[in-house]
This record gives C-alpha cells, structure tokens and sequence, in this order.
C-alpha cells in the first residue's frame, strides 16, 4: 500500500519541494509541451499531498488550496509519474485527498477541480459532476468540476 504525506509548502523539506517541481514540470511543461508558469503562489497557501518512492522521489503529487470564503477546496496538480501509471497510484492519489479534504477541511462544503477533459470519466467515479462545457486553458481542453464534500466516496 502506497503511503502519503500531507505537509504545508513551510513543512517539505527542499528534497521533497525539488522533487514536487521535477515531476511537475516534466509533466505539465515538457511531456504536454504546455509552455506557463507552472510553479505559482497557490504552492505557498496549498496543503501538499505526495508519495514517494523507496529512493525519496515524488511519484505522485496533487495539492488542496482553501477558498477564500471557505466554502470549498480546490484541488489540482494532480499528477503521477509516468513510469507508474499502470499501478493505480492514480486512484489512490485522489482517494487519500479526498480523504485529506474530510479531515483537514471538516468546514469546505465542496470540492473544485480544473480536470482535464479526457479524465472526467476518471473523476466521475469519485462523485465529481461537470459544471462547464470544455474550454482550453494553456492549450489544453478542460473543464470544471465539482464534487460535494457529503458525498466522497472512500
């Protein structure tokens, strides 16, 4: 069983933020050839959720950010290395979030993501419903979801 860690930005050590921004960017940057800032302030207020492999380096990695109302939580950057994709780290990576979100934000009401569009069907099965058409954001299709906190599924 895959183990993760939830840490502030003040928390991770520069080991684990190098790794955090290596897979981030191999992933967002170079693999989808999406030229942005990808590192932005969201990293200082976000609550950071990762696993790691036996040798220290992220293999998976998404973040929850506070609205500001606290209504809600939104999560994204949610990514996995490619060399273990096949190993369903995916689905364990938003379950543990899912599971951070019910305990870290007992108050948030919802949860929002900016999903690529090819995974809303991956994103269904925890309960996230559409609430846009697809648009393009950085070149890339998207679209909004939304999942009530009452809701998640284990």
């Amino acid at each position: 069983m895959t183990q993760f860690e939830l840490k502030s930005f003040d928390d991770l050590t520069n080991r684990e933020l190098f790794w955090i921004y290596h897979l981030r960017v191999a992933v967002f940057v170079v693999e989808q050839t999406c030229y942005y800032q990808e590192v932005d302030t969201d990293d200082l207020v976000a609550k950071h959720v990762f696993a790691k492999d036996p040798n220290g380096r992220v293999i998976a990695y998404a973040r929850i950010i506070s609205e500001p109302d606290q209504s809600a939580v939104r999560i994204g950057r949610v990514v996995v290395d490619p060399d273990h994709r096949q190993d369903g780290l995916g689905r364990s990576l938003v379950s543990e979030v899912l599971r951070q979100v019910t305990l870290k934000f007992p108050w948030a009401q919802q949860v929002l993501a900016q999903a690529q569009a090819y995974l809303q069907t991956f994103y269904e099965r925890y309960g996230f419903r559409a609430t846009s058409d697809v648009y393009l954001e950085d070149g890339i299709p998207h679209l909004d979801m939304v999942l009530n906190v009452a809701e998640i599924k284990g």
